[in-house]
């Protein structure tokens, strides 16, 4: 999806994460999923019968890859630009809204109180939900797709970035090549 610097700091809620040099990625920790449980059960008992779906996604969900220590989550919910509907119960609990993307399909990403966590935020439905789940699966099944995207990832991890976004952008032919035999 590349995004221009401006158009990174125009969707930041806040300021916009500056790395100012470069990626670090962590051995796989095995303490992972349990940290996904946990900020799940604070979701749903934030949001109750708001979450019409949560999964973890993200690197931290493929055992053995490397990645950024911030675990990822997906969101759905009936209607994610319908803020009044789970934005003040998410902050009741402590998450942070930090990136709102009304032109890129309602997407809205929050950080966690105490655990390095994204958690994004999508209308139930939405197609990208399935994109991530699917990347996960195949990245779960699939050792060659998993050692692909873990070398690339660490090649341009070595690299200098201003944004984490630009980096992320950077993998975007992989992911695209990996998905293509999900």
């Amino acid at each position: 999806m590349g995004l221009s610097e401006e158009r990174i700091r125009a969707v930041h809620v806040g300021v916009a994460p500056v790395v100012n040099g470069r990626v670090v990625l962590v051995d796989y920790d095995p303490e992972w999923p349990a940290l996904y449980e946990r900020e799940a059960e604070r979701v749903r008992g934030a949001l109750g019968a708001g979450v019409v779906g949560l999964a973890h996604v993200g690197s931290t969900s493929v055992p053995g890859l490397a990645a950024k220590p911030v675990v990822d989550v997906v969101l759905e919910v009936a209607d994610s630009a319908d803020e009044a509907s789970y934005v003040p119960a998410l902050e009741a609990v402590g998450y942070v809204l930090r990136i709102r993307e009304p032109e890129w399909l309602q997407h809205r990403m929050f950080k966690g109180p105490d655990v390095n966590v994204n958690l994004h935020v999508f209308t139930a439905g939405e197609p990208e939900v399935g994109r991530m789940v699917a990347f996960r699966d195949r990245l779960r099944a699939s050792v060659a797709d998993r050692v692909l995207y873990e070398r690339t990832k660490r090649e341009l991890a070595a690299r200098d970035w201003v944004y984490v976004q630009q980096y992320a952008d950077a993998k975007a032919g992989v992911v695209a090549d990996i998905l293509g035999r999900a």
